[in-house]
């Protein structure tokens, strides 16, 4: 039997660094580019052709002046916005508003040069709070997660594996905050010592009811264009259940909500499916089978919501921000 579900996302991914067109045979419908990317006239959100993702995008990095990743040269030409004050954070955001993005992207790298100062932070989440848009963080080096939370970042890019996260901080995040897993990109399978603090720093967060997206920093050393194994068997090493996994991966893109409804910022509910992912075969009935599990997984692939039959897409009375379990048996075609 197979099983449809919402297109997967990848919440953490650069469009500028890779090929995408192979997202799609791998499983992924959707990506989140956090960082470099502009559409163009050939964007891969162009669902002309059915290899490409949906795509939204954050646009420029907006740091401080000669902060990351204005000077790495991963970073392509014009890929960084610096904001040297309060007031330059407005139009720093409305540059990346005019340009489409849906989410706001800081750098907090304090490992690779300066970082925002605590008031010019806190001017760009108020400027794209405004706005209705995300703010995501990278942030890196001592105390930087924390400036992040303390400013109203709504989501951070990376799960934090500079240092481990003390408990209250952790349970305040929980509350309030979105990570973005990416616990590959220590080692590419042969973890380091930030892996090991990432996942410990993940297994509590989950565990204290903190939502997570699956997200691999796409783009960043050897990672495989579409789903990744390794990502995967990192979650559910980090106590996240086979549904937990699905929930991360079948998650509605990030969006601010209305403070004043609660409602997310679009008001009309969750758009029509552009992109579905089709997991061939039956999932494997016993939840302690993750290999089993993640084998199944693995053999998704996404479609065009429209080559299916209307009666094969998951039902719009399912938005995927209001699943903490997605319903398996309501998706089986």
């Amino acid at each position: 039997m197979t099983v449809v579900l919402p297109g997967f996302l990848d919440a953490h991914v650069h469009l500028a660094l890779i090929d995408p067109a192979g997202l799609a045979a791998g499983g992924i419908g959707r990506v989140l580019d956090l960082g470099g990317w502009t559409p163009g006239a050939a964007e891969p959100g162009d669902q002309s052709s059915g290899d490409r993702p949906e795509a939204r995008f954050a646009g420029q990095f907006l740091g401080a002046p000669g902060g990351y990743p204005s000077r790495q040269a991963w970073a392509p030409a014009g890929s960084a916005c610096p904001v040297g004050a309060p007031a330059d954070a407005a139009a720093a955001v409305h540059r990346q508003v005019s340009a489409g993005a849906s989410v706001i992207k800081v750098t907090l790298n304090s490992a690779a040069g300066p970082v925002l100062d605590a008031d010019t932070l806190a001017a760009i989440v108020a400027a794209a709070h405004a706005r209705m848009l995300p703010v995501a963080a990278h942030t890196e080096g001592a105390g930087q997660a924390a400036a992040a939370f303390d400013a109203g970042v709504d989501l951070l890019a990376h799960t934090p594996f500079s240092e481990r996260v003390p408990e209250a901080l952790l349970g305040a995040m929980a509350g309030r905050m979105t990570w973005i897993s990416t616990l590959d990109i220590h080692g590419w399978g042969e973890p380091t010592e930030a892996f090991h603090i990432a996942s410990d720093n993940l297994t509590r967060f989950h565990a204290l009811g903190g939502r997570v997206l699956y997200g691999t920093d796409l783009g960043n050393g050897p990672l495989p264009v579409g789903l990744n194994r390794r990502e995967i068997t990192a979650l559910l090493a980090c106590g996240l259940s086979p549904d937990d996994v699905l929930a991360a991966l079948t998650a509605d893109f990030p969006s601010r909500p209305d403070p004043a409804s609660g409602a997310a910022a679009s008001g009309a509910g969750p758009a029509p499916a552009r992109t579905v992912t089709v997991v061939p075969g039956d999932r494997p009935t016993d939840q302690h089978d993750l290999a089993g599990f993640t084998d199944w997984l693995l053999s998704a692939y996404s479609l065009p919501a429209y080559s299916l039959p209307t009666y094969s897409l998951p039902a719009p009375a399912l938005p995927a921000r209001a699943l903490p379990r997605p319903d398996l048996e309501d998706l089986r075609s």
